[in-house]
């Protein structure tokens, strides 16, 4: 399983942006993804995660209410929306997945098997 993130770029404080995780090698059936960012000089830290099923997600304090995760299995993608993004939220975006058919997805990297090369995104004030 290979993933590939698009979607950064630089927007002003309060713009917004949808950042996409495409799988390539097959498809994300059966597999949690999640969202985890770098800031500079920062350890990397969950945003968010979404289970297999597409029925859970889970969001990190600083996403909740500002960001959605969700699926679309037909093009083998999750997305995550960001809404009223701040300088803050400036960072190295990866998206990355493992195999898991049930339960709700863990929203710490260590759980996660596959990595994409990461997307960045740049927030100005």
């Amino acid at each position: 399983l290979q993933l590939v993130e698009s979607g950064g770029g630089l927007v002003q404080s309060g713009g917004s942006l949808r950042l996409s995780c495409a799988a390539s090698g097959e498809t994300l059936d059966g597999y949690h993804v999640g969202w985890f960012r770098q800031a500079p000089g920062k350890e990397r830290e969950g945003v968010s995660c979404i289970s297999s099923s597409g029925a859970n997600t889970n969001y990190a304090d600083s996403a909740e209410g500002r960001f959605t995760i969700f699926r679309d299995t037909a093009k083998k993608t999750v997305y995550l929306q960001m809404n009223s993004l701040k300088p803050d939220d400036t960072g190295v975006y990866y998206c990355a997945s493992y195999h898991d058919r049930e339960g709700d997805c863990m929203p710490f990297e260590q759980w996660y098997d596959y990595w994409g090369q990461g997307t960045q995104v740049t927030i100005s004030s």
